[in-house]
């Protein structure tokens, strides 16, 4: 007589991070549940595994009952969902404080044995900023109803289809200029498919309970990083340094224009909660657990980047080839 697979839930898990937890879970044998807002518009993840082994379903988290329904005959539960700032409709407290608090609570009362939540380094319940306050918010509720949670902190994620380098490549192709808030904060990026690994650990119970903070093997400062992404897509830009209190003021008239545009824009330049995060280095903490204690390895940025960024290079594809052929020419 055959076992069935197992099964794991995984909201917004047709995300950035979301669909390298899914894969990896695939991998692993499990039945995948992509727990989304449009299924519609996530059918892609069906191609992660067998026929029928990856399905997206409708799960709203601030919708009690289409989540508890995603829920239901799970084995585990990952939590990916999360935002990088807020519109007339998606709050950070909604989603990154409430949402997850429903999630843990309906994942308690399924019986469900294994929960990983995704939260962020620099998550402060006293912080001034909103994105990382809602984060403290939902680490706490996520913890005082499911005691045995792993709550995972990455810094800066990387990864073909991220936010933060293909943001400020796509800037250098357009402008001769590339602004930075706070070019001496510090960050530790991490490979999105290391802390996919990072989940699985904590899906299979390989890894005890509590909070772990995950960043790569450099850290570096803004300034320092966007220098060596000029250096990988060939580029040659003036970096200017925004000050905060310039920043903040930029930051709230972005703000006011998206409050009082009825939804025909979206803030997705600086807001000024975000300006308030940058004056904090996004590292890992030496007194919570990481990597290492997951018994893995990191992946350093330089042997990734090169992989999806060239496509922001002047000839990209052809790069190297035309660099050797001026080389032999000169």
């Amino acid at each position: 007589m055959s076992i069935a697979p197992k099964l794991v839930t995984i909201f917004g898990g047709s995300g950035f991070v979301g669909r390298y937890v899914a894969q990896r879970m695939a991998k692993e044998g499990w039945r995948v549940r992509v727990a989304v807002r449009r299924p519609n518009e996530a059918l892609f993840v069906k191609t992660y595994g067998d026929v029928g082994q990856v399905e997206p379903i409708l799960a709203n988290i601030r919708d009690e009952k289409s989540t508890r329904a995603a829920i239901i005959g799970a084995d585990a539960v990952v939590n990916c969902v999360g935002i990088l700032n807020e519109t007339s409709k998606q709050k950070f407290t909604d989603l990154q404080s409430k949402g997850a608090s429903q999630i843990a609570k309906l994942a308690t009362e399924c019986g469900v044995k294994t929960f990983v939540h995704f939260s962020a380094i620099g998550a402060d319940i006293n912080s001034h900023s909103k994105y990382l306050k809602s984060k403290a918010e939902g680490e706490e509720m996520v913890k005082a109803s499911f005691k045995n949670a792993v709550i995972l902190r990455p810094s800066i994620v990387f990864g073909a289809e991220d936010q933060f380098f293909n943001r400020f490549a796509t800037m250098a192709k357009l402008s001769p200029l590339i602004p930075l808030v706070g070019g001496e904060t510090k960050f530790q990026p991490v490979y999105v498919d290391d802390i996919a690994k990072a989940a699985v650990k904590g899906v299979l119970g390989e890894a005890k309970r509590g909070i772990y903070e995950l960043g790569g093997p450099q850290a570096a400062s803004f300034k320092e990083l966007t220098i060596m992404l000029m250096g990988i897509i060939r580029r040659k830009r003036a970096i200017v340094n925004i000050p905060f209190f310039a920043a903040s003021i930029q930051g709230g008239i972005f703000d006011a224009l998206q409050k009082f545009s009825l939804g025909l824009f979206t803030n997705t330049i600086l807001t000024r909660d975000q300006v308030i995060a940058l004056k904090k280095d996004n590292v890992t903490s030496k007194n919570k657990m990481g990597f290492k204690n997951l018994g893995i390895v990191p992946t350093a940025m330089e042997t990734i980047l090169g992989e999806y960024l060239y496509r922001h290079r002047p000839y990209g594809q052809y790069t190297e080839l035309t660099e050797a052929a001026r080389d032999l020419d000169s």
